[in-house]
């Protein structure tokens, strides 16, 4: 016998059973059958649903480690989002903080510039809006610095409001800015007239202890003053124009030990945070030097001989300035 024979073929003796094409056509029809039937009848249902059953503890600790991975990874991915949103919200949530705290801003200085809008059409004298830059760096006074100076016409003198009343005096000019002094200043005087009685007196700065009043001195202890008076300029000093609110009233203190009484008023301007206000040009305008006299062309008649060919211009009127302090 060949030896490729031997080693390719069973020897006779070991052969057992179908050949391995009868059992491929044999298993290949059962499985055909098992499918007919499974499709047909579910025959094999029962049998999938206990395999299924079987190996659900297996399939079960297989997957827990991939649902754990995932699990971390969206718990990663959810994290880093929350925290890239949170950041969002909170830049968001500043700036509108700071949006919300213009507009509060804008609006109050929106109010307040309406209010002196309104006031312009009672003013009967030419004004100027300008704005406060700062408080002047003398402790010793109270004065605030606008952006309105001699370019713009401002005028020593000339009075200054806000949009509740008279704020102060301009006291000193510059080319571009221009120095107020304030009501409650210890130098700033003013003229006033009670509005309920029509008694005139004289306003008084006291910028301390009292936390920045006014004071009516001279004022009888018989004098018809009450708590709430309301204080009109006078317009006595030809600085202020007459009936511009001042003050009111707080305290009235008549003593029997002396014959004037004690009279504090609180200012109707908000000596304090102002931002715009209203130079009001001064009653009195400063009187300039007169001006020579025209030549006529002619030569005068019956002209005596002894007078000279040219006679000298009349003396220049002397000028008259408002005082400072609103004093007349």
């Amino acid at each position: 016998m060949p030896l490729d024979t031997l080693d390719r073929t069973p020897p006779p003796f070991f052969k057992q059973g179908p050949s391995a094409l009868s059992r491929l056509v044999f298993f290949s029809a059962l499985a055909l059958f098992l499918m007919v039937a499974d499709a047909r009848f579910r025959i094999v249902q029962p049998l999938r649903a206990a395999i299924a059953t079987v190996l659900y503890p297996a399939q079960w600790l297989a997957l827990q480690p991939v649902q754990m991975a995932q699990t971390l990874g969206g718990y990663l991915t959810e994290l880093k989002t929350a925290h890239a949103t949170e950041e969002a919200a909170r830049l968001k949530l500043a700036e509108q903080s700071q949006r919300a705290g213009q507009v509060e801003q804008l609006l109050l200085e929106n109010a307040r510039l309406r209010e002196l809008l309104e006031l312009r059409p009672r003013v009967q004298v030419a004004s100027v809006a300008a704005q406060v830059l700062y408080d002047a760096t003398d402790p010793y006074s109270r004065r605030v610095v606008i952006d309105k100076g001699q370019l713009q016409g401002i005028q020593p003198g000339s009075p200054v409001m806000d949009e509740s009343g008279v704020l102060g005096q301009v006291t000193r000019v510059y080319p571009f800015v221009s120095e107020i002094t304030l009501l409650i200043d210890r130098d700033q005087v003013i003229p006033v007239m009670n509005a309920r009685t029509g008694t005139r007196s004289v306003a008084y700065g006291d910028p301390a202890p009292h936390g920045g009043t006014m004071e009516l001195r001279y004022m009888s202890v018989n004098e018809d003053v009450k708590e709430g008076d309301l204080l009109v300029t006078s317009g006595v000093d030809g600085v202020y124009a007459p009936g511009l609110p001042v003050a009111r009233v707080a305290t009235v203190d008549r003593r029997s030990d002396t014959s004037f009484a004690r009279i504090r008023c609180t200012p109707l301007a908000r000596l304090q945070g102002v931002t715009h206000v209203m130079v009001l040009a001064p009653l009195t305008p400063q009187v300039t030097d007169a001006p020579p006299p025209a030549a006529t062309g002619r030569a005068p008649a019956a002209a005596p001989a002894a007078a000279p060919a040219a006679s000298a211009p009349p003396p220049a009127a002397p000028r008259r300035r408002a005082a400072p302090g609103g004093r007349p």
